[in-house]
């Protein structure tokens, strides 16, 4: 068996070697893989894979991975469920913040495996339902870094001029 170091998810041992980019197994990179192209293949307009895009990295931040994309996630996440923004909103946000070229945060992924990884998504039936898991995926990722949600508000208060919303 093999043990993903970022969201914890059980696999078969295969043998492939993790990701150099984030702190994920190769099993569980390759189902994020999977799931990128089922996502890509819609052609949605809202653009929900990236709200696939942030739960993942926020599950598999620390190690390799960039003090960025632990950020870059958690703003996602935040502005996908405190404010409702779409996918492409979102896409916009990051750029809005890559333009600014500074020294990110190191935050520490939290000390826990997740309760809803990847490879549960992918379980759920393609269309209604698995859109479905996913926004459940992002919302127990977000909820795993609770002692990140107000440096998350603050920070896209200060660059992004989105106050929290009461």
């Amino acid at each position: 068996m093999t043990i993903c170091p970022g969201c914890g998810l059980q696999s078969a041992s295969d043998g492939g070697a993790p990701s150099d980019r984030l702190q994920a197994s190769w099993a569980c990179w390759q189902l994020y893989g999977e799931l990128a192209a089922y996502d890509m293949a819609r052609f949605d307009p809202g653009f929900l894979h990236q709200e696939a895009v942030d739960a993942y990295e926020a599950q598999h931040a620390g190690g390799p991975a960039k003090p960025i994309t632990a950020v870059f996630a958690l703003v996602g996440l935040y502005l996908f469920l405190e404010h409702r923004f779409t996918g492409r909103q979102v896409q916009q946000a990051h750029v809005a913040l890559g333009r600014r070229h500074l020294a990110w945060p190191h935050w520490d992924p939290p000390a826990q495996t997740f309760r809803i990884t990847v490879a549960d998504v992918l379980r759920a039936a393609p269309g209604q339902a698995r859109d479905s898991a996913i926004r459940d995926w992002a919302e127990c990722t977000w909820q795993a870094w609770a002692e990140r949600h107000e440096d998350v508000r603050e920070l896209c208060g200060r660059l992004l001029g989105i106050a929290a919303r009461p």
